[in-house]
């Protein structure tokens, strides 16, 4: 793949690309908290073939650190701004967890670039789908981070997440550049940002909501089973796979996705 960079007002961010002759036919890969565009290795392998596929690391991530002003709202424009580059007139979106939001916000804003989303072990937006108490508790994930030694922090994170032994190690692989401080504020943002811009949102392309069956992170299982009774977006489990479950089974996870596009997008026979 083709390592470039955009830079905005708030920072250098830094992309992933390989392209195909048809710019129609396009993935792209948004990666949760304190990852990096790393995870998605085994998805770019299958995927690559036939598709041009773009990963980042998303702002305040990875390579695209420092960056100032973070809001899911600039991610969305930073992502737009990343497609107008490359010519990209729609694209289907791949977010995993913290990494549905800004897929959401950029679906909100450009519903016409997106051919598709596949939230992948993420929430919905929507005010309905929060208590109070889930506010409270997600208001103090990067205080109760910091209460732990950093390298307890990153194991624990990184078993929390993993069913296998390869996505344990990619997950430290991606904790390790990183100070407990830079993990708390990740988790700080990402958390703050979500709740201060989450919104109603309604979308009219296809929705395929990707979960683990393991997944024990937060009550993500129960929003996602939520999300699906309300929209009708179809619910799939990934089998014998927790949070980090395109790392934990990759082979069902690609398999989801490509009949999902298949299916309601492109009809490609490969």
């Amino acid at each position: 793949m083709q390592h470039k960079t955009l830079t905005v007002q708030d920072g250098t961010v830094h992309y992933w690309i390989e392209k195909k002759e048809n710019p129609l036919h396009c993935i792209v890969f948004t990666h949760g908290v304190t990852a990096d565009h790393t995870m998605f290795e085994r998805q770019v392998n299958f995927f690559e073939k036939n598709y041009t596929v773009i990963l980042w690391d998303v702002p305040l991530h990875g390579l695209s650190r420092p960056f100032r002003n973070f809001s899911y709202s600039n991610t969305a424009e930073v992502l737009h701004n990343i497609l107008q580059e490359e010519k990209i007139e729609k694209a289907v979106l791949i977010g995993m967890s913290m990494g549905g939001y800004p897929s959401q916000h950029f679906a909100a804003l450009y519903p016409e670039m997106v051919d598709g989303f596949v939230a992948l072990d993420t929430t919905p937006l929507g005010i309905k789908y929060y208590s109070k108490s889930d506010i409270w508790w997600l208001k103090r994930v990067a205080t109760i981070a910091k209460l732990f030694p950093e390298k307890a922090l990153k194991q624990s994170m990184a078993w929390s997440v993993s069913e296998t032994r390869y996505s344990y190690q990619k997950m430290i692989d991606m904790l390790t550049p990183l100070t407990k401080n830079e993990i708390a504020e990740q988790m700080r943002v990402a958390y703050e940002y979500f709740l201060y811009e989450n919104k109603d949102v309604t979308f009219s392309f296809p929705v395929l909501i990707l979960v683990g069956d393991k997944d024990q992170t937060g009550k993500v299982k129960n929003y996602c089973k939520k999300w699906s009774k309300d929209t009708g977006y179809p619910l799939h489990y990934i089998k014998k796979a927790k949070h980090l479950s395109n790392c934990d089974n990759p082979e069902q996870v690609n398999a989801e996705i490509e009949m999902f596009i298949t299916r309601n997008i492109y009809k490609m026979d490969f």
